[in-house]
């Protein structure tokens, strides 16, 4: 539950994984190319391992670049390229095209959670939003744009405008200053306890962890809601 005795006046929310279902969003795209490449036939026989494989190397690139130790360019290439290297597969046109592929129709591929819209209609009303990313600002824009939820956020901070990335306490600072917010009346919603969590916390602010699942952590959030239309009864 949410205590709103302290009036929260600026929502900071996190897109992926929190108002954007990215693993649905992801699965159904990787479904559309397996298909679409005919990997079963280039050697891949199994689409579950397909995507087993493809989510273990992004996971640990990603967490590369995220350290700053991974440019956004050799990221995108090198996931895919790993992916198909694990099932013996050298073929760069091949994996050149299934990577732009897959960044043109992701950020289309609209999957919400239950009451995105609902929620952030009504929020709308009540308190400013903002959301804060780090994923790819030109991806996140077309995620924004094809959702239709650009039009409830006054700002929109990326880790690249903001030259660090959450969990760093100065992507906060960045992301309140652009919204003229005060720690004390901010909430940062997000669905991941180390980035958006603990991130936030760190650097002042109080926080809702997204819990859809409700998975059971050691985390220290303020708060906790499974959905989140939950924010709707303390606003």
């Amino acid at each position: 539950m949410i205590n709103n005795k302290k009036h929260y006046t600026h929502l900071f929310f996190d897109l992926d994984r929190t108002l954007w279902d990215f693993d649905t969003s992801s699965h159904q795209t990787f479904v559309y190319l397996f298909e679409k490449f005919d990997l079963k036939n280039r050697g891949i026989q199994s689409f579950d391992e397909f995507s087993k494989i493809y989510h273990k190397h992004n996971d640990y690139y990603w967490d590369l670049y995220r350290k700053g130790e991974l440019t956004k360019d050799i990221l995108r290439g090198i996931r895919f390229q790993a992916t198909f290297e694990s099932f013996g597969i050298d073929n760069k046109e091949l994996i050149q095209n299934i990577s732009e592929e897959y960044l043109y129709h992701s950020p289309r591929n609209v999957f919400l959670f239950p009451n995105t819209h609902k929620t952030l209609e009504y929020l709308y009303q009540k308190v400013e939003l903002h959301l804060i990313t780090n994923g790819f600002e030109e991806v996140q824009e077309i995620k924004m744009q094809s959702s239709d939820l650009r039009k409830y956020f006054k700002t929109i901070v990326t880790s690249e405008e903001a030259g660090v990335k959450k969990p760093d306490a100065r992507i906060f600072e960045f992301a309140l200053k652009r919204a003229n917010a005060e720690v004390v009346d901010s909430l940062m919603i997000g669905d991941d306890l180390e980035v958006d969590i603990e991130g936030a916390r760190q650097f002042g602010m109080d926080t809702v962890f997204f819990n859809p699942e409700n998975i059971p952590h050691p985390g220290s959030a303020t708060f906790e809601i499974s959905d989140l239309c939950e924010l709707c009864d303390y606003f």
